[in-house]
């Protein structure tokens, strides 16, 4: 099964590159004989390159060249250059790319109404081309942020398209939420506008925010800092500046919380990968975690946190790893899951865990978790026997939970102030396509959703009441 990732806009590609970095990493310590193997064949084709065109794919036997199966997209070339010109340059070429010179302007309008137009038929093209070498397409992932102008406005433009070329194919989004303190004015208009794409066209979504990322960087900093961890960070740090290696300054301000996401990433694609004793499709994660269409933001946490930055600490125990995982320290959106209401919970391991020890820690933290009443064993779980490279286990955490709710309303709020003064709309409304309804439309589907999410809230603390069931005469 292929998972098909779409990195749009610069913070897209950034946390792509991290991605395809640490996911070869990762094959490359447990695949030693260097032969292409189906978990490789996943995320990577491998090309033979003696012949012209990029050659043949070569299903079996020595890798020859890896190529990612991946589209970029970014309407400014920077980061798309960089990823050409660094380490990972081998593993596209130009057929997997679609840049410009101009960027989007922290506009949604431009980066869905003018370049969506200007580059359907391109984008098409490639997503078919890429599509045909795989066997069996599984998911499209995208990968972007809400507060800019491509990543949120080209972004979801793709999402549609995906959704009109392929509507059997699962839609996963992972969408990076600005903060209230984002230096891009337009931030709240931008992700507004996107969210209404996202409610109407996405499977799933896993919603990240920088704060939550940049909480987490400063946390892992300072136990190294304090010496709780021990002063030794490994040279193939995976939190680390993309050199590799731990520098008080990173070479850029954004590697380490990219590299949370793409460790986010590598979790959720594990069991596509390797083998494990209870493998779960990505698709099942929409068809068990997404009882309403609409209500599929999931709150994801990751543990262990702290050895991302590979210092050399003793492991999480097992059953601690757990309680991490619902503990707000380890969740990368701000949010409060234990008191709000579940609709459902996934538990994705990987490493050498046993059944009995996810049964076990499920009924140990199930009494201090609310779920709703007619989903009270709403639980998913995974076993992947692969751990991350350098530990013996990890846990992804991944909760649909009415804890969002909060994060759309200061969104909502944000829209408001800005809206209400028609700051900054001439912008919008100059592009052909955009006119104000597009707003009001936007801002109404977040209310809806808002009041969706109010609707479960209000029968938290209910009776349960469990659904009658038909009588069967004997």
């Amino acid at each position: 099964a292929v998972s098909l990732p779409f990195a749009v806009g610069q913070c897209g590609n950034q946390v792509g590159c991290r991605f395809w970095d640490l996911a070869l990493r990762e094959h490359a310590a447990v695949n030693k004989k260097g032969i292409y193997d189906e978990a490789l064949s996943s995320f990577f084709r491998n090309v033979d390159t003696r012949s012209g065109d990029n050659g043949p794919d070569i299903y079996r036997g020595k890798i020859c060249s890896l190529k990612a199966r991946a589209l970029l997209i970014d309407m400014e070339e920077g980061v798309v250059n960089e990823i050409l010109q660094g380490p990972l340059r081998d593993v596209f070429d130009s057929k997997q790319l679609i840049t410009d010179v101009s960027g989007s302007g922290n506009n949604w309008a431009v980066g869905h109404k003018i370049y969506g137009c200007r580059y359907r038929e391109n984008i098409v093209e490639k997503l078919r081309k890429t599509a045909e070498h795989c066997d069996c397409l599984q998911c499209f992932f995208i990968i972007h942020s809400m507060g800019g102008g491509t990543g949120s406005g080209l972004g979801t433009f793709v999402l549609n398209l995906l959704e009109e070329e392929f509507p059997e194919v699962y839609r996963f989004v992972t969408s990076v939420y600005p903060s209230g303190e984002d230096d891009v004015i337009t931030s709240p208009y931008n992700s507004v506008l996107a969210m209404k794409e996202l409610n109407e066209h996405a499977d799933c979504v896993l919603p990240i925010e920088n704060e939550s990322l940049f909480e987490i960087v400063n946390k892992i900093h300072q136990m190294i800092s304090s010496g709780k961890l021990g002063s030794t960070v490994k040279q193939n740090s995976l939190v680390t500046s993309s050199a590799g290696s731990a520098k008080t300054v990173p070479e850029k301000p954004f590697d380490e919380m990219n590299n949370i996401v793409a460790n986010l990433l590598l979790n959720l694609t594990s069991s596509a990968r390797f083998e494990g004793s209870l493998n779960m499709d990505l698709n099942e994660i929409s068809m068990n975690l997404v009882p309403f269409p609409r209500l599929h933001y999931l709150v994801s946490s990751l543990t262990p946190l702290y050895t991302l930055a590979d210092v050399n600490v003793p492991c999480r125990r097992l059953d601690q790893m757990f309680s991490d995982a619902f503990s707000r320290d380890h969740q990368l959106i701000q949010a409060d899951p234990k008191h709000s209401l579940y609709l459902a919970c996934a538990l994705l391991v990987r490493g050498n865990v046993q059944v009995s020890d996810l049964r076990r820690n499920i009924e140990r933290l199930k009494p201090s978790l609310h779920f709703v009443s007619w989903n009270q064993e709403g639980w998913k779980t995974g076993l992947c026997s692969v751990p991350p490279v350098g530990h013996s286990h990890s846990l992804l955490a991944l909760a649909n939970n009415t804890c969002v709710k909060p994060t759309f309303i200061e969104l909502k709020d944000r829209f408001m102030k800005l809206y209400k003064k028609k700051a900054h709309l001439h912008h919008y409304l100059q592009i052909d396509g955009m006119e104000q309804s597009c707003f009001s439309e936007a801002i109404s589907s977040l209310s809806d959703l808002i009041e969706e999410y109010n609707e479960l809230d209000a029968t938290k603390g209910g009776p349960r009441i469990d659904p009658s069931r038909l009588k069967i005469a004997v």
